[in-house]
């Protein structure tokens, strides 16, 4: 089997749109796509290049052409291949294409068939502390919420709450607190248990205060960055890339949001004065950044969180906004996020992890 022939599932052209491209990612489980003009191998396009460009604000219907970055570091035939992997070392390369002297792709090298140890672990790890909100009712997932508490509902041989810590802590997060209400000494008594020690401080709400309300408790406690995460998804990404962009944007707010397709099944019709159709469009996509529930907060935003007020983390945003802050947005594929806050969502997410 030739080289191409491994990576044919990976192979797009460069006029194929960002948006199709991030569905191409999605369905071949790859964060990486192989761009051909015609029979010459062009360029890598990574989900990085496509977070990078929606950033920018660029329109997904815009062809892949547009946002790859030609800077890309590729190892050419003949180089000596301990040459090729203090390259791929130095500069955390997942995937070094081999190119021959017409650029026609030979070989590729991947990380895990060259280093033990996976390319995630040999970034710096980012050591910021983590609020987990575990105190909501999960209503929507009742009735096995009257019996548990959301946070320890299992997926797989973890509870999901394990699950999201044990990611942060991946990262090198290790300091947690915890905002608990209901069914919180069952929550502790779990978490007190495990064979696993975890680093949490617990803080109780008196009385339900909103999605961000109780961490008006943690005043003064916390003056670095800080993530925080609810208990009902579970992202996989790497959220060190969303912490350099919210240091290299400036943002007062980062949340980290969804790149959701909707496509309505109808032909719709656009209209004018007197009712003259203007136009047709059949069966389109539309295209929608949704709330995944994770988010990098500096911590004077703390300051702004009235104190035993029942306070959205939507109020929150409205209200940095206001000020003159900034909020920015970090996306990531809708195959990336995988939540279950309702019960088809959940039985989604068990055959998914």
């Amino acid at each position: 089997m030739n080289i191409i022939s491994k990576i044919q599932d990976k192979i797009v052209s460069a006029d194929l749109t960002i948006l199709a491209a991030l569905k191409k990612m999605d369905e071949v489980k790859s964060k990486l796509l192989f761009v051909f003009n015609e029979e010459v191998f062009d360029c890598l396009l990574t989900i990085g290049d496509i977070q990078r460009a929606i950033i920018r604000n660029v329109e997904l219907t815009e062809s892949v052409s547009t946002i790859l970055d030609r800077q890309k570091i590729y190892a050419y035939e003949g180089e000596p291949i301990e040459e090729i992997k203090k390259v791929m070392f130095r500069e955390n390369i997942d995937c070094m294409p081999v190119l021959d002297s017409e650029r026609r792709i030979v070989d590729i090298l991947y990380w895990a068939d060259i280093f033990q140890q996976s390319v995630t672990a040999t970034r710096k790890k980012l050591d910021l502390p983590v609020v987990i909100m575990a105190g909501g009712k999960g209503t929507r997932l009742k009735p096995l919420t009257n019996v548990i508490p959301k946070p320890l509902i299992p997926v797989g041989d973890k509870t999901i709450l394990e699950i999201i810590m044990d990611q942060f802590e991946e990262i090198g997060c290790r300091k947690f607190y915890m905002s608990v209400n209901y069914k919180s000494d069952m929550m502790r008594f779990y978490i007190d248990n495990l064979e696993h020690h975890y680093d949490i401080e617990f803080f109780e709400e008196p009385k339900p205060l909103g999605t961000i309300g109780s961490v008006s408790l943690l005043k003064g406690k916390i003056n670095t960055p800080f993530f925080v995460s609810n208990c009902d998804s579970i992202n996989e990404q790497d959220y060190r890339d969303v912490y350099d962009y919210h240091c290299e944007n400036h943002n007062d707010m980062t949340i980290v949001t969804m790149v959701k397709s909707f496509q309505i099944p109808y032909g719709v019709i656009e209209t004018g004065e007197d009712g003259l159709m203007v136009s047709l469009k059949e069966k389109p996509e539309q295209t929608h950044m949704v709330n995944t529930g994770v988010y990098i907060l500096n911590p004077e935003c703390i300051d702004e969180i009235p104190d035993g007020e029942f306070f959205h983390i939507t109020d929150l945003m409205e209200k940095v906004k206001a000020r003159g802050g900034r909020v920015g947005c970090f996306p990531v594929s809708e195959h990336a996020w995988h939540d279950m806050g309702e019960w088809r969502e959940y039985l989604k997410m068990i055959q998914v992890l």
